[in-house]
């Protein structure tokens, strides 16, 4: 599934959903996810049920949850892990380095197809960014 994040790619900060303890300290987790949280409600892009159960579904691959604990999250804390993954690929991928305009989508794919980072997010033919929820 194709969420559209170009509002967030262009707006927001990554590394305030997404850092390490060597940039935060050692409250970096509860620091970024409780900017996720706040910032859940303005980018509220899983909107409807069934944007969250196509991100409880890829997430649950990962092991780190169970089914019945994925279930269990409330609507905003779903959309605030998805602010999570699209800041953490954002930083994994060198994007949130450049101004919007200045990215080298070519240089991306590259990277994507060597296997340096997962390749979520792209920018369509219409110029918007998206991220792909799946595999």
């Amino acid at each position: 599934m194709e969420i559209n994040i170009t509002k967030f790619f262009k707006e927001a900060e990554p590394m305030n959903y997404s850092a390490s303890v060597a940039e935060y300290g050692d409250n970096a987790g509860k620091i970024t996810w409780s900017n996720a949280i706040q910032a859940a409600n303005e980018y509220n892009y899983l909107d409807d049920e069934e944007k969250r159960q196509a991100f409880r579904d890829y997430v649950e691959c990962f092991g780190a949850w169970s089914v019945e604990e994925i279930a269990a999250w409330p609507d905003n804390e779903v959309n605030a892990l998805f602010i999570q993954f699209v800041s953490s690929g954002m930083r994994e991928s060198g994007l949130d380095e450049f101004p919007f305009d200045e990215i080298d989508w070519s240089q991306y794919q590259e990277g994507v197809e060597k296997g340096a980072y997962t390749g979520n997010i792209y920018k369509g033919d219409d110029g918007e960014i998206y991220y792909y929820i799946g595999y």
